[in-house]
């Protein structure tokens, strides 16, 4: 066996790439991979990341893993990924994509915020229409990766956890995560779910003076709604489907799977279903991880 040989068939830490549309947190994002001691590069031209990572596990067997932090201004990347990630194939890494997406709405406002200009602004161009441009230049690598993090409404103490819990869990080498999150149609829906059930067909909690106040968390608003002949039927039902579903996922080699479930409000009903169903599936043998979208919202 050659030396070349021996290199290829090393174990390879994990490789992260990191993108997504400007100003949805990619830089924070790079910031918490390393913190869990991932070396990181950013803005590195793509054409060169078989040659840099096979020099960095040279030098560093014990390396936990590498993440590249990658734009739409990485303008020779988007045409030569499928080149590129072929060469990585040969090397023995498997890349994951972090994708990182937020609502035009959010993006526009954070660029006003900053006073910065967007990054694929042309002359005369607005920030919708830019945002527009890079998000039709980013498609291939959304539709391809694999996690898509909705940072519309997240803190970066918020983001920090699900980037935190999405390496870790992939650490526990689960061929599947399964994302469930709650959210208000009210708000609009959370960017990059695959799957996406309406539960506004249950009694509203919001219409008993005793229950407004309080949340899906609460113990007598998960009595209300789980005392529906609906709600349990529903959960029967929406289980039997992702026994079959998910197996389907795994096969095709799926890593990560984001199922919404949506009220009016994202306060009582959908955070009471999400916490009954992550039950479920994690006693199915699921790794689970659940989020409630638009709980802490000022309700209106």
């Amino acid at each position: 066996m050659t030396e070349e040989e021996v290199s290829a068939s090393a174990p390879r830490p994990r490789l992260i790439i990191v993108t997504g549309v400007s100003g949805s947190g990619r830089a924070s994002t790079m910031r918490v991979l390393e913190d869990l001691d991932f070396y990181c590069v950013d803005n590195l031209p793509v054409a060169l990341a078989p040659d840099m990572l096979r020099l960095i596990c040279e030098r560093d067997s014990a390396l936990r893993g590498v993440a590249l932090g990658v734009d739409a201004r990485e303008r020779l990347f988007f045409p030569e990924w499928p080149k590129v990630f072929s060469e990585l194939a040969v090397q023995g890494f498997r890349p994951e994509i972090l994708f990182l997406d937020a609502s035009d709405a959010v993006l526009a406002r954070r660029y006003s915020e900053t006073r910065r200009p967007h990054p694929l602004g042309q002359a005369g161009a607005t920030v919708a229409e830019s945002i527009r441009r890079e998000r039709l230049a980013l498609a291939e690598m959304r539709e391809r990766a694999s996690r898509v993090i909705d940072t519309t409404a997240l803190s970066v103490h918020e983001l920090r956890e699900i980037v935190t819990a999405a390496v870790i869990a992939a650490d526990y080498r689960a061929d599947l995560v399964v994302t469930l999150v709650s959210f208000g149609f009210k708000y609009g829906t959370p960017v990059g779910l695959d799957l996406m059930f309406d539960v506004r067909f249950l009694p509203n909690p919001f219409f008993v003076d005793e229950l407004r106040p309080r949340d899906g968390h609460d113990l007598k608003v998960r009595e209300f709604v789980m005392s529906q002949a609906k709600a349990q039927r529903f959960l029967n039902e929406i289980e039997a489907l992702l026994e079959f579903l998910l197996p389907l996922y795994k096969q095709e080699g799926k890593r990560h799977l984001a199922i919404g479930l949506g009220c009016t409000g994202g306060r009582h009903r959908s955070p009471v279903l999400v916490g009954e169903l992550a039950q479920r599936l994690r006693a199915a043998g699921y790794a689970v991880q659940a989020r409630d979208h638009d709980l802490a919202r000022v309700q209106g």
